[in-house]
C-alpha cells in the first residue's frame, strides 16, 4: 500500500508553538533548498577578502547559494575594476566557488555581464539581426541604382537578400538576380512597386555591461554566431573545474531582433516553401490580410525554432561541457515560452512589481508601488515546463521593484514568494544582493532595481526568519513533483496568426522589441484576452490543478493506464483540456486521437476552425477537417461526447460536468478561499494552501487524498503536531497571511496533538512602561528612554530618532499565574517593521510577518516574566538623513540610482515612515 502525504500550507501569521514529536517529517535540507540571491558584482571591483566576508554573512542568514551578475561600476573606484574573464577575474570566481564549497554553499554565474548576451567577442557580423523591408516606387523608365542599400544610412552592415518588382495587378518580377551587382541599373518597365529585404544590424549594446563585457548584443538566432560567442567562454575556462552549478541567461530583451543571416534559407528547409517569393504578403501589402497573418505565423514559428536550435540547445551543450546546468528566462521572447522555458536544464521566471493582497495590516503606498500586478498564472509557463518532463527546479528572479527603495518590510515579502510557490516555484532567487567593500560607509554599493537584500539593510539580522521559512517550504517543494489532473493546452497559433505589423510592441525605453514579444508586463495584451487564460482561472478557481501544454508536449505523450504520461520522469495527467482556440495543427489533432484511442479523456471548449500558416495549406485543411469529421460531432451542440477507442473526446463548454462524469474531482478546500497547489513524490502527495483573504478561515475540510494519519508541519516555526480527522475530515483555523503542511500517511504521524485556539482568554495586557534602548544603526544612535505608551519611535519629538535605521531593544516585565496545561499567545500588535522576542532571556524567535504573534509557553515562568523585543525598522528614514543633508552615498556608472519610476532618486521629501514596537502587547491563553 502506497504511502500518502499531505502538504498543506495554509498562510496566515501566526506563531504556533508546540515541540516536534516522534520522528522529524521535514526533508533533508539541501543548499538548493534554501533561498539564493543574485549577486551583483558592480565593476567587478572584487577581492578575495570581501568575498570570503560577504558569503560568510550570507550563508549565516540562511542563504544556499548566490548567482553571480557582473554589472557597471561604481566611480572612484576604476582601479580595481577587475576586466570580465580576465586571468585575474577568474582567479576571484574561484576564490569564490572556494569559499562557497567551504561553507555548503552554491554558485551560479550569468554567461555574460548585465543583459542580454553579448560583448566584446560579438563583432558586427555576430550582433543582433533584424530585417528591413523597403518599398521603391519607380515610374516606368526609371532606374534603380546598384549597389541597392537601406534608406537608413546607419544600416552600413546589410546585405540584400530578396528583391522583387510588382507591376499594376501584383504581378511579381523576380529581381533576385541583379542583388548581388555592385554597379549598374536596373530599368523599370512600367510603373512598379519594388519590395527589397534587407538583413541588417540593431546596433544594440550589452545593457549594464560590466568591464570587458561590453559591446553589441548577440545574435541568438544564429549558429555561428552563437558558437563565437561561446568561444570566448572556452578559452577563458581552459577546460577547468569552476565548481559552477548552473549558467544563467537573463530575460530576452534584444530589442528589434528578429531575423538573422540564414534565415531564408531555414525558413525553406523548415516550413517548405520561400519566404522571398511571398515578400508583398509578408509586407501586408498583398491584399489578402489572412495570407499574410498565415505567413507571419510561419515567420514566428522559425524564430521560435531557431532560438532552441541555435541558441538554447548549444547553450545547454556547453554547459554540460562545463559541469554545469543551463537556466534560462524566455519570457520576453517571441517564440513558444513552454517549449523556450523547457529547453534547459531549469526554467526561470520572475516576478516584477508588487501584488494587492486582502491581508489586514499590510502595507501597500500606492506612492511606492509601480503600476504592474504581477500574474501567478504567467509563473506557471515555466513551471509547467519543468512539470510535464519531471525536472526538478523552476526558479525564479524574485521581488524585482517589489515597492520604492529602501521601504519594503519583510512582511510584504511572504505574500509575494507564497504566489510564486502556489504556481510550483520551488527555488527562489532574491533579487537581490550588491556586492559591497566593507571600507565602502552605509549604504554600500547597492543596484538600482532591487530591494537589498544587503547586510547594511536595517531588516538584516532579521532575514533568517524569512530565509528559514522559504527554505522549509522548499525542502517539501524540491523533493516532489506537481500532482496536477490536467494538461490545458496553449494555444500559442492564435497569437501567432496574426497580420499586425511585425515591429507594433515597444519597451520602457521606447526602442523596438522582438515581434510578438511575450513578457511580463505586456500579459494584459497577449494573455489575459484569451479563452486559454480565462479557463485557466475557472479551472484554478474551482479547484483544479494543471499544466500547460504545447503542440510539442502532446505530440511526445503516450498513455500510461488511461493516464496522459508527457515524459518518464513526470507524474501522469488525467485529462486534457484545449480551450476554445481557432487555429489547430493537423498533426497535433492526429496525435490528440492517437491518444484518446489508447484511453485518454480529451475535452475540447469548441471545435478548433483552421490549421495555422501558409505551407501546404489545402492539405493540411483537408487533414484536419477529416479528423474532426470522423467524431461524427455535431457542429450546433455545444455539449456533447463519444467514445474514441478506450478513451473518451468531448466537445462541450461545460468543462466541470464533464470532468466530474469522468470522476475528475476539484479540491474541495478551494470553496474555503483558500488557495492551493499538489504535489507527490514515489509514495508522497502534499497540498499546498495559502489564506491570503482577509478573514481567519476555520473549516472542517475534506481532501481529495486520504488516509490514517494526518500530522501538521508548520514552516514559520519547523514545529509538527498531530491532526485527528473525523469522517475523513480535518480541521484548519488559518489566520490571514500564514502557512500549514499536513502530512497524510497511513504509517507515519506526530505525537503531540494540534490544539486549536479556541475561546481565546487575555491574560495581560503589557502596559507597564518600557525602557527602550537603541543597539544598532545609525546615523547616530538615539538616546535610551522610558516610555509609557508604545508608539513609532518618529513621534517622540526626537530628531535623532527620527532620522534613525537600525534596531531598538524594548524591555518590560509582566507577572502571570501559569497554568501548564495552557497555552499561551503573545501578540506584539503593530510592529514596524520586524522583531525578535526573548522571554526570560530565551530567544523565542523571530517575528517578522503579520500578525506579529507566537506561543511562549515554553518560555513562561509562574510569577515574574521579563520580555525584551528586539524591532527594526527599515532604511526609508535614514535615507531621507542623507538626501536631506546632501550626504554623496550614489555614484555610480550608466543607469547610476533611479526611484521606482526610473527618475533620479531623491528621499529627502519623503515623510519619516514609522518604526518600532507599536501594540498593542497582549498575552492570551486557550
Amino acid at each position: 500500500m502506497k504511502k500518502i502525504y499531505v502538504f498543506l500550507l495554509i498562510a496566515c501569521a501566526m506563531n504556533m508553538g508546540g515541540q516536534c514529536y516522534g520522528q522529524n517529517l521535514w526533508p533533508q535540507v539541501t543548499k538548493e533548498m534554501k533561498p539564493w540571491t543574485r549577486w551583483w558584482w558592480l565593476g567587478s571591483a572584487v577581492d578575495k577578502e570581501n568575498i570570503v566576508r560577504e558569503l560568510t554573512l550570507l550563508e549565516k542568514s540562511g542563504f544556499g547559494g548566490v548567482e553571480i551578475t557582473p554589472i557597471y561600476g561604481a566611480k572612484g573606484f576604476e582601479n580595481k575594476y577587475i576586466n570580465f574573464l580576465s586571468p585575474k577575474w577568474m582567479d576571484v570566481l574561484n576564490a569564490t566557488t572556494d569559499k562557497a564549497t567551504k561553507l555548503g554553499m552554491g554558485v551560479d554565474m550569468n554567461l555574460g555581464t548585465g543583459w542580454p548576451f553579448g560583448g566584446p567577442q560579438i563583432q558586427e557580423k555576430d550582433a543582433a539581426t533584424k530585417f528591413i523591408l523597403e518599398e521603391i516606387v519607380l515610374k516606368k523608365g526609371e532606374q534603380l541604382t546598384f549597389p541597392l542599400k537601406p534608406q537608413d544610412a546607419k544600416h552600413k552592415y546589410a546585405a540584400l537578400q530578396a528583391l522583387r518588382a510588382y507591376p499594376a495587378g501584383n504581378k511579381e518580377i523576380n529581381l533576385d538576380v541583379d542583388m548581388d551587382r555592385i554597379s549598374g541599373y536596373w530599368t523599370a518597365p512600367e510603373d512598379v512597386r519594388i519590395w527589397a529585404l534587407f538583413t541588417a544590424r540593431t546596433h544594440q549594446k550589452v545593457k549594464r555591461a560590466a568591464p570587458g563585457g561590453e559591446g553589441y548584443t548577440l545574435d541568438h538566432l544564429g549558429s555561428q554566431s552563437v558558437k563565437n560567442y561561446l568561444n570566448r567562454f572556452d578559452q577563458a575556462f581552459d577546460h577547468k573545474n569552476l565548481k559552477v552549478r548552473a549558467f544563467f541567461n537573463d530575460s530576452y530583451e534584444v530589442y528589434g531582433a528578429n531575423w538573422t543571416d540564414t534565415f531564408l534559407v531555414e525558413f525553406d528547409r523548415m516550413k517548405g516553401y520561400k519566404l522571398q517569393d511571398h515578400l508583398l504578403d509578408f509586407a501586408g501589402k498583398g491584399g489578402d490580410v489572412n495570407k499574410t497573418a498565415r505567413i507571419k505565423s510561419d515567420y514566428r514559428e522559425v524564430v521560435n525554432m531557431l532560438l532552441t536550435k541555435n541558441f538554447l540547445t548549444p547553450f545547454t551543450t556547453f554547459a554540460h561541457q562545463n559541469g554545469a546546468l543551463s537556466k534560462n528566462q524566455a519570457h520576453g521572447s517571441p517564440g513558444n515560452l513552454i517549449d523556450l522555458y523547457a529547453a534547459t536544464d531549469i526554467a526561470e521566471c520572475e516576478t516584477f512589481g508588487s501584488s494587492y493582497f486582502q491581508i489586514p495590516g499590510l502595507r501597500r503606498d500606492s506612492a511606492d508601488i509601480r503600476n504592474v500586478d504581477p500574474d501567478p498564472m504567467m509563473a506557471k509557463f515555466a513551471t509547467s515546463a519543468t512539470n510535464v518532463y519531471g525536472k526538478k527546479y523552476t526558479s525564479s528572479e524574485t521581488f524585482t521593484w517589489l515597492t520604492e527603495h529602501f521601504k519594503t518590510s519583510l512582511s510584504q515579502t511572504k505574500p509575494e514568494v507564497e504566489q510564486l510557490f502556489l504556481a510550483g516555484v520551488n527555488h527562489i532567487f532574491y533579487h537581490g544582493t550588491t556586492y559591497s567593500p566593507q571600507e565602502v560607509p552605509y549604504p554600500g554599493w547597492l543596484f538600482y532595481a532591487s530591494v537589498n537584500f544587503v547586510p547594511h539593510n536595517s531588516f538584516w539580522d532579521h532575514l533568517s526568519g524569512l530565509n528559514q521559512y522559504i527554505t522549509r517550504v522548499q525542502s517539501v517543494l524540491q523533493s516532489t513533483k506537481a500532482n496536477h489532473e490536467l494538461l490545458v493546452y496553449w494555444p500559442v497559433y492564435d497569437l501567432w496568426n496574426d497580420a499586425e505589423e511585425l515591429h507594433a510592441s515597444h519597451s520602457d525605453d521606447a526602442k523596438e522589441v522582438w515581434d510578438k514579444a511575450l513578457k511580463v508586463h505586456d500579459v494584459d495584451d497577449w494573455l489575459h484576452p484569451t479563452a486559454f487564460y480565462k479557463e485557466s482561472i475557472k479551472l484554478q478557481r474551482r479547484g483544479y490543478s494543471f499544466d500547460f501544454a504545447s503542440d510539442h508536449i502532446l505530440n511526445q505523450s503516450v498513455i500510461e493506464g488511461n493516464h496522459i504520461l508527457t515524459s518518464k520522469e513526470a507524474h501522469p495527467y488525467q485529462a486534457i483540456y484545449i480551450p476554445a482556440c481557432h487555429y489547430f495543427s493537423e498533426k497535433t489533432m492526429k496525435k490528440i486521437l492517437q491518444l484518446a484511442e489508447d484511453g485518454a479523456t480529451i475535452i475540447f471548449q469548441t471545435m478548433p476552425k483552421e490549421v495555422p500558416g501558409f505551407s501546404q495549406l489545402e492539405k493540411r485543411t483537408a487533414m484536419l477537417q477529416q479528423y474532426i469529421g470522423s467524431l461524427g460531432f455535431d457542429q450546433e451542440n455545444k455539449n456533447q461526447y463519444t467514445a474514441y477507442g478506450k478513451g473518451k473526446i468531448y466537445l462541450t463548454a461545460d468543462i466541470h460536468t464533464a470532468l466530474e462524469t469522468e470522476d475528475i474531482f476539484p479540491e474541495r478546500v478551494s470553496q474555503t478561499g483558500l488557495k492551493f497547489t499538489r504535489r507527490i513524490s514515489e509514495d508522497q502527495i502534499y497540498y499546498y494552501l495559502v489564506n491570503h483573504g482577509p478573514e481567519t478561515v476555520d473549516k472542517t475540510i475534506e481532501l481529495n487524498a486520504k488516509s490514517n494519519y494526518y500530522s501538521l508541519l508548520d514552516p514559520q516555526t519547523g514545529k509538527i503536531y498531530a491532526l485527528t480527522p473525523t469522517a475523513g475530515k480535518i480541521r484548519v483555523q488559518i489566520q490571514p497571511g500564514y502557512s500549514w503542511i499536513i502530512l497524510v500517511s497511513p504509517n507515519q504521524r506526530a505525537d503531540q496533538a494540534y490544539t486549536y485556539m479556541d475561546y481565546l482568554h487575555a491574560e495581560v495586557q503589557l502596559t507597564a512602561p518600557w525602557k527602550v534602548n537603541f543597539i544598532a544603526g545609525g546615523p547616530t544612535l538615539p538616546h535610551s528612554r522610558i516610555v509609557k505608551t508604545l508608539s513609532s519611535w518618529t513621534k517622540w519629538d526626537d530628531q535623532e530618532a527620527v532620522d534613525f535605521s537600525g534596531t531598538a531593544a524594548y524591555e518590560t516585565s509582566f507577572a502571570l499565574k501559569k497554568n501548564d496545561g495552557k497555552r499561551y499567545l503573545l501578540k506584539l500588535g503593530r510592529v514596524a517593521e520586524s522583531a525578535r522576542v526573548f522571554i526570560n532571556g530565551q530567544d523565542a524567535g523571530i517575528l517578522w510577518s503579520i500578525p506579529f504573534q507566537t506561543n511562549i509557553e515554553q518560555f513562561l515562568v509562574d510569577g515574574k516574566n521579563n520580555i525584551r523585543v528586539e524591532v527594526a525598522n527599515l532604511m526609508a528614514n535614514r535615507m531621507r538623513y542623507l538626501d536631506k543633508n546632501k550626504v554623496s552615498w550614489r555614484n555610480y556608472h550608466e543607469i547610476n540610482f533611479v526611484n521606482i519610476n526610473y527618475k533620479e532618486f531623491d528621499a529627502s521629501d519623503w515623510e519619516p515612515m514609522d518604526s518600532g514596537l507599536i501594540g498593542p502587547v497582549e498575552l492570551f491563553s486557550y
